[in-house]
């Protein structure tokens, strides 16, 4: 099937979905969620800047859903401090070039007085100067990424190269005893900055980077890196290739015998999520570090994955934390408790202020709160094991540490 072909049938099903779930068209074009309720001053318009279509739309649907529940949550409680939410969704179609034109219609057309959204680091960059530099609108990017983001009003819900890389690389090397490590990146700037960072950590560990490479998003033949990793006795690849090059290095790699000759796999996106990529029995051991993971064992965490299956019943799109659906949860409860803070004002200088010293007592994973003046936010992190249960994945939590500090900015 062509890749047009592909992208028109997963429209479809999406449209198919966000109908379901109460969207309705437009008429500028998106999508819009309205309140049950009105309020005299209007209601509070919150943008959704996500893929929909494209390789990185299992994610991205991850993101709505969640954006939409935590939305409800908030408008069922009264809304803030009585103002109703309205949602407004555009497709950022994995694609940083149709991004912008949509991004604009959420600033522009629909007059959103916050975005958030973005996945992949050149969708942030992209979409970001329309919304904070021209639009003058508070922006909130819900994904981990490479750091180094320190744009005045646009504020990081998901972890940084620190929160993630600080525990898990000493882990890798003096709990797992893996110390050559081979970096297959896709080449854009999330993986360079975020390799950067991880070389440094893996040399100050004793570790060896064997070899790193960047490859076009869209490759598909690995055959001469997995030969790199064997002639190199490469006990650790350290992965940053995303969709759609990611499949077919997961699945060589794997073919090849990498993991079942003892090798490690790991990549700190890698979520309950994934399995809309790749098949369970591929991603048995793989270690990640993230902000949450579904086998988290705290009441609140548990009561927002019942509600949110409720809400979305037998989704394959799943309330994850390297899907960036944590940080948007965060991303939406931080803009909350900032607007209740400026005692409903929702002009940008007054909500920024706020934001900055915004603090979440609970949330997926535990808590989290803004560090004032660097506009990232400390958080708990994990380091879990990816196991394969009967074609399902299930990741065993073998490390936490709290409110670990992003060191950004």
């Amino acid at each position: 099937m062509s890749d047009t072909n592909l992208g028109r049938r997963g429209f479809l099903s999406s449209a198919a979905a966000l109908s379901a779930a109460g969207w309705v068209g437009g008429v500028a074009g998106g999508l819009v969620l309205r309140p049950s309720w009105a309020h005299a001053a209007g209601p509070i318009k919150m943008g959704i800047a996500t893929d929909i279509t494209g390789a990185i739309a299992p994610s991205g649907n991850a993101n709505w859903q969640v954006a939409q529940f935590a939305v409800e949550e908030i408008n069922k409680a009264g809304g803030v401090l009585g103002q109703p939410i309205e949602l407004y969704l555009e497709d950022t179609a994995s694609d940083p070039k149709v991004a912008v034109g949509n991004v604009r219609k959420l600033i522009q057309e629909r007059k959103v007085d916050v975005v958030l959204g973005g996945i992949t680091s050149a969708m942030r960059q992209a979409i970001k100067d329309p919304i904070v530099n021209r639009g003058r609108t508070l922006y909130i990017y819900p994904q981990l990424y490479e750091g180094q983001e320190c744009t005045k009003f646009l504020y990081n819900t998901g972890p940084s190269p620190a929160q993630q890389c600080d525990r898990l690389i000493p882990y890798l090397i003096k709990t797992l005893g893996k110390k050559r490590f081979a970096m297959p990146s896709a080449n854009y700037v999330w993986p360079q900055l975020l390799n950067k960072y991880a070389r440094k950590v893996i040399e100050a560990n004793g570790g060896e980077v064997v070899f790193e490479e960047y490859y076009p998003l869209d490759q598909a033949e690995y055959s001469a890196t997995i030969g790199k990793i064997k002639d190199g006795k490469v006990d650790c690849v350290f992965m940053t290739i995303i969709p759609p090059g990611l499949q077919p290095f997961v699945k060589q790699l794997y073919e090849a015998g990498f993991q079942k000759n003892g090798g490690v796999l790991t990549c700190v996106y890698y979520d309950e999520n994934l399995l809309n990529y790749h098949p369970a029995e591929e991603m048995e051991g793989l270690v990640s570090c993230l902000d949450y993971f579904q086998a988290v064992d705290d009441p609140f965490s548990k009561k927002l994955q019942e509600g949110y299956a409720k809400k979305f019943p037998n989704t394959k799109y799943l309330f994850t934390a390297g899907s960036a659906a944590t940080g948007m949860y965060r991303g939406v409860k931080f803009y909350e408790a900032a607007v209740k803070a400026t005692g409903g004002k929702l002009g940008r200088e007054e909500v920024a202020a706020a934001m900055d010293k915004a603090v979440l007592t609970e949330g997926p994973g535990g808590g989290a709160e803004m560090v004032p003046g660097h506009y990232h936010a400390k958080m708990n992190m994990y380091i879990a094991v990816c196991k394969n249960e009967g074609g399902k994945t299930k990741y065993d939590i073998i490390d936490k540490a709290s409110m670990v500090d992003p060191r950004e900015c």
